[in-house]
């Protein structure tokens, strides 16, 4: 599944979040009734997971480690601790604990990214400057993708 779009919403005094009309569409066209919604290892938001694709990744990284090592043990734990199951209630909406709202720094407004096969999930405001900090997307795209191919 690969997701497409940027969209807002704002938190209520409960927690919960209306999750975008696009991607609920998405989610029931390929069966899937239930995310995974785990903080990001790289950026101060949060990632949602088709249910699908968390057990592929659980199973690549199950592939890559051995369950006798204890440092890799302590891995898979950290990693999959840190996840909870989301479950859109009938008006479509899910429920961010505390915690995780602040690990992302979300506050009211967020913001809903596609990034390709799944959806991250920032503070808006927090998002517009990380992305204002990024620079010429057009340039850095130029730069990677002609990059050994003799176009440069």
């Amino acid at each position: 599944m690969r997701f497409t779009g940027d969209y807002a919403a704002k938190i209520d005094a409960k927690g919960r979040v209306f999750f975008p009309a696009p991607f609920r569409r998405q989610l029931e066209q390929c069966g899937e009734q239930r995310m995974i919604l785990r903080p990001d290892l790289f950026q101060p938001c949060l990632v949602l997971y088709t249910e699908a694709l968390w057990n592929n990744m659980l199973d690549t990284m199950r592939s890559h480690m051995n369950p006798w090592n204890g440092t890799h043990q302590d891995l898979m734990r950290r990693f999959v601790a840190e996840a909870e199951v989301v479950e859109l209630d009938s008006n479509g909406r899910f429920l961010m604990t505390k915690r995780k709202l602040q690990y992302a720094g979300i506050r009211q407004e967020v913001r809903f990214m596609a990034v390709y096969d799944h959806i991250e999930v920032w503070d808006k405001e927090r998002c517009d400057a990380h992305l204002s900090e990024q620079g010429d997307l057009g340039a850095a795209l130029q730069e990677i993708m002609s990059e050994g191919n003799g176009n440069n």
